[in-house]
């Protein structure tokens, strides 16, 4: 009987029914090269980077199932804008006729379905996949689109609902499960383009996160910023409580256990104009954390202050008393 389990992540091969069982392809992350141009060439028009490709091609498949496996996968030639697409809701829908076959086995190791995704939560590496599996199908049968806020995960129910945090810069989005994937040691996700471009990971290709499982009415912990590793090292002033002592008050936008991801995050928020920004350096509990602070802030300009850092993707800034 055919497998018709289409398997789509950037660090495994598309899926193709074979005779054989699902393959997967290996990962290819790196850039692809400009195709050469006549000089008495029209002008080329320009490309919409969310346009699909055409669906499968029999001739770019071996004849062992691998996808095109000398073509490198990468980001679109143009930047996409991902102002205008809207966060996944999520909602009740039915199990999607492929993918959900429970064991299903790729490049020899088998995976078991979970029944539901309630109450699932994980940490690990996630990765992305980008223009090469642009309008191909996906394990469940559903087109992927590199402009949609989609993943893939290898044992969680399609489709599914997940919230992401970066740990490592405290973004965080709700993305929709539609695909299997990745079939590469140590991670837990890949994630739609437009969702690593949301997330910071585009530019860095993996990133520490966690996952977790929501339902309809749940928006899961986008109140918390998980990237905060450290424990709480100094008593939080609720900006609404509106302790004003007459003194301008710090904000702190993050703690980290590695001092890079420190520096990346308050680059950003000094490129979005937030004021001054500085990386502290402090012992909690025996342990190395940088801070991330923005101040002194003046009072009569805090509630500008954070709503800026939360249009940057900071999403639980904690204003703190000096």
């Amino acid at each position: 009987m055919l497998i018709v389990a289409l398997l789509a992540a950037c660090n495994s091969s598309p899926p193709r029914p074979t005779n054989s069982g699902v393959q997967s392809r290996e990962p290819t992350f790196t850039a692809r090269a400009s195709p050469a141009r006549r000089v008495d060439a029209a002008p080329a028009k320009a490309i919409n980077p969310c346009a699909p490709t055409r669906e499968h091609l029999d001739s770019d498949y071996t004849a062992g199932g691998l996808y095109a496996p000398g073509v490198a996968d990468g980001g679109p030639s143009s930047a996409i804008d991902i102002s205008g697409l809207v966060e996944p809701v999520p909602r009740d829908e039915p199990r999607a006729r492929q993918g959900n076959r429970s064991p299903y086995k790729v490049l020899g190791k088998s995976y078991h379905v979970l029944d539901s995704s309630k109450g699932f939560r994980e940490r690990g590496l996630a990765s992305w996949y980008g223009t090469k599996f642009n309008g191909r199908a996906t394990s469940s049968g559903e087109l992927y689109d590199i402009c949609s806020f989609t993943a893939a995960h290898k044992t969680l129910p399609l489709p599914s609902y997940v919230r992401v945090t970066n740990l490592d810069n405290g973004r965080s989005l709700i993305v929709r499960v539609n695909d299997r994937g990745p079939f590469h040691a140590g991670r837990v996700m890949d994630l739609s383009y437009a969702a690593a471009v949301k997330l910071g990971v585009d530019r860095t290709g993996t990133a520490r996160v966690e996952l977790e499982a929501v339902g309809p009415g749940e928006s899961g912990p986008r109140d918390r910023q998980a990237a905060v590793e450290a424990r709480p090292e100094a008593a939080a002033v609720g900006a609404e409580s509106r302790l004003r002592t007459g003194d301008p008050a710090i904000i702190q936008a993050g703690s980290f256990g590695e001092k890079s991801n420190a520096r990346r995050l308050a680059d950003r928020l000094e490129e979005g104009g937030v004021g001054r920004v500085d990386v502290d350096h402090a012992e909690v509990d025996g342990r190395d954390v940088w801070r991330v602070r923005i101040g002194p802030v003046d009072w009569d300009d805090m509630d500008g202050v954070l709503a800026r850092l939360r249009g940057l993707g900071v999403l639980n800034p904690r204003v703190l008393s000096q």
